[in-house]
């Protein structure tokens, strides 16, 4: 368990000079306003339910008996060249088409491949010193570029082909000879073979270009890493890295000869396999908006593999497309990236513009994603986004977070309440020591009770026992003839250890100058237990804001870099407690670590409840 984001940074994250800026002057008290806020959040009009899209039944598609025939021989394990020209030899492997994907990569990584290095969230590891073998010691995001070859898209995007093709060549035939055949390890993980096999298929003029013998021994690697994903798709380790296996097994059904019999059961498999990977509202169970990027990016590349052989792709993909975009929009921020939820970094507004153009959908946010759990509210240029869900089942979760009610603020440019975020990052400039105190409850902009996570952060970025329970309500408040937007949600994550139930009530103004909010403890039972305990209320801050306390330690200011000031403050009703400013660490767009603030709200509260009023308002 997690003591605090300052433990983190004590614990190994690089750590820029401390800043010595002095305090900024804070009025000595505006508790008025605080209590006029909270007011304010019981005048409500119930708001109608936000129209959301319903899964399609993602059922293998209608094909006549013939096709049925084929399909399940297949998955019997008759050869697909019996199956597709029975009277004639094999066919010898060789390309069908070219695929030209919409999506691009990144620039800046092809440039550091062709410098001789991988540029991997932002550390940069030299070609040369990379073990490609299996079971080679890489970190977990090393691994995942060496092993899937993620890094095709990149190169191709940093030069005209004949000028990098060299080099695509050359790491394919290094692979090659680290890894003659299937073994254990990452390198035959389902999701890495799929990635893999997926990344040659769409880039294959990058790895096809050298000599006659070259092609040949990796075209009959193609084929042969799509026989080993027919047979072990199944054994892959979630629903995402299945998904990317049967993507895979398609676009070798429709790149490679005889593929008809391979191209029938990868639909079959690949439309179940979605169906399972998401929430009614079009979010992945694992709630991470990482993985809700791969799978749009998946989908991506796989229709531009139809298009390649002039094929209509079955709808169902296209309706998938539909049902992803709009939950990954809902957590972007004001600056357009992403906010940082279930491991994710602030990926960049760069990156998503590029998928969300690929994908060919255009669509608004989702503000309201029961099952995907995010709650999101705009109003000026102010937004505000809600975890108001418990974290992914364990079976689903892939680096789940503890960050039931956490909070995230912007207000244009500027990110003003953040998460840590970043633990999937772990392995490039984030330090593999603080994955799971990212992970943690303390690492998020929510209340933490005795320093104990609302839910067990465990190993491999798995969770434990926790949050079963969240309740959430959206209304409009209105305010001065405009409506704003509150929420209220609440989670039972403490109940079992504690006796307490956290209750966290959010009210955006209209205007997105102020946004006032309420954490309560409520006892679980009928009685509240004796005594008192510990609590934090942690208010991470966006990067580059200087906070100075008040004198009386219940405020606080916030100069912004855009020359903005904003003022914190405690309402009356919450106790003894008092702020103070600690450090913390934020995980940006790069995948850097960046040294922030945060602002701590803490004391001890009666085992029997508390409430904690607070206002966080610009100023000027």
């Amino acid at each position: 368990m997690t003591k605090g984001a300052h433990t983190l940074l004590r614990d190994g994250a690089s750590r820029p000079e401390a800043s010595d800026a002095p305090a900024l002057p804070l009025s000595g008290t505006d508790e008025p306003l605080v209590e006029k806020a909270v007011r304010n959040m019981s005048e409500t009009v119930p708001l109608e339910p936000a129209r959301t899209l319903v899964l399609a039944d993602f059922q293998p598609p209608r094909t006549g008996p013939v096709d049925g025939m084929v399909r399940l021989a297949y998955r019997l394990g008759v050869p697909g060249s019996m199956l597709a020209a029975p009277l004639r030899k094999p066919a010898a492997p060789r390309l069908l088409a070219t695929v030209v994907s919409p999506l691009a990569g990144e620039r800046a990584a092809g440039v550091a491949l062709r410098a001789g290095q991988f540029l991997i969230h932002g550390l940069k590891v030299p070609i040369g010193k990379v073990d490609f073998a299996s079971n080679a010691p890489l970190t977990p995001p090393v691994q995942r570029a060496v092993q899937g070859f993620t890094w095709l898209r990149d190169l191709g995007a940093c030069a005209p082909r004949e000028d990098c093709a060299g080099i695509g060549q050359e790491l394919v035939a290094r692979w090659l000879r680290a890894n003659p055949g299937p073994a254990r390890g990452p390198a035959w993980t389902v999701e890495h073979a799929g990635l893999r096999l997926l990344a040659w298929l769409v880039n294959a003029p990058l790895v096809l270009s050298g000599d006659a013998r070259a092609r040949a021994r990796t075209l009959e690697a193609m084929e042969a890493a799509a026989r080993y994903l027919d047979r072990q798709v199944a054994r892959a380790e979630d629903r995402l890295g299945q998904v990317a296996g049967w993507c895979a097994i398609v676009a070798a059904g429709l790149l490679l000869p005889d593929g008809r019999p391979r191209r029938l059961f990868g639909e079959a498999g690949l439309l179940r396999a979605l169906g399972e990977l998401v929430s009614e509202d079009g979010g992945v169970l694992s709630r991470s908006p990482l993985a809700q990027m791969e799978a749009i990016a998946l989908l991506i590349d796989l229709r531009a593999c139809y298009e390649a052989v002039d094929r209509d792709p079955p709808p169902a993909l296209e309706t998938m497309l539909g049902l992803l975009v709009p939950p990954l929009l809902a957590v972007r921020m004001s600056d357009r990236a992403l906010g940082s939820w279930q491991g994710a970094g602030a990926t960049s507004a760069e990156r998503v513009d590029a998928l969300v153009e690929a994908s060919g959908i255009r669509t608004r946010p989702g503000k309201e994603s029961r099952h995907w759990g995010y709650q999101r509210a705009d109003a000026g240029k102010a937004v505000l986004v809600l975890d108001g869900a418990p974290p992914p089942r364990a079976r689903h979760a892939r680096h789940g977070c503890a960050s039931t009610l956490a909070f995230e603020f912007s207000h244009g440019e500027q990110r003003i309440v953040v998460n840590c975020g970043g633990a999937e990052l772990a392995g490039g400039q984030v330090p593999v020591r603080i994955e799971q105190g990212l992970r943690g409850t303390a690492a998020h902009s929510t209340l933490v009770l005795d320093d104990a996570n609302s839910t067990a952060v465990l190993i491999k970025g798995q969770i434990g026992k926790g949050v079963e329970e969240v309740d959430i309500a959206r209304t409009l408040v209105r305010q001065k003839g405009c409506d704003a937007v509150r929420l209220e949600a609440s989670h039972n994550g403490y109940a079992a250890r504690y006796g307490l139930i956290h209750r966290r009530t959010l009210l955006l103004g209209a205007d997105g100058t102020g946004l006032s909010g309420e954490d309560v403890l409520e006892p679980s039972g009928r009685q509240g237990k004796r005594g008192k305990i510990g609590f934090a209320i942690r208010f991470h801050l966006g990067h580059g804001i200087e906070a100075g306390l008040a004198d009386d330690l219940r405020g606080a200011g916030l100069a912004l870099p855009d020359g903005s000031y904003w003022q914190f403050r405690l309402g009356g009703d919450s106790g003894e407690a008092q702020i103070a400013i600690d450090d913390s660490l934020w995980v940006d767009g790069q995948g850097r670590p960046r040294a922030t603030q945060q602002l701590v709200v803490e004391g001890l509260t009666s085992r029997s409840g508390g409430r904690f009023p607070w206002l966080l308002k610009r100023m000027g």
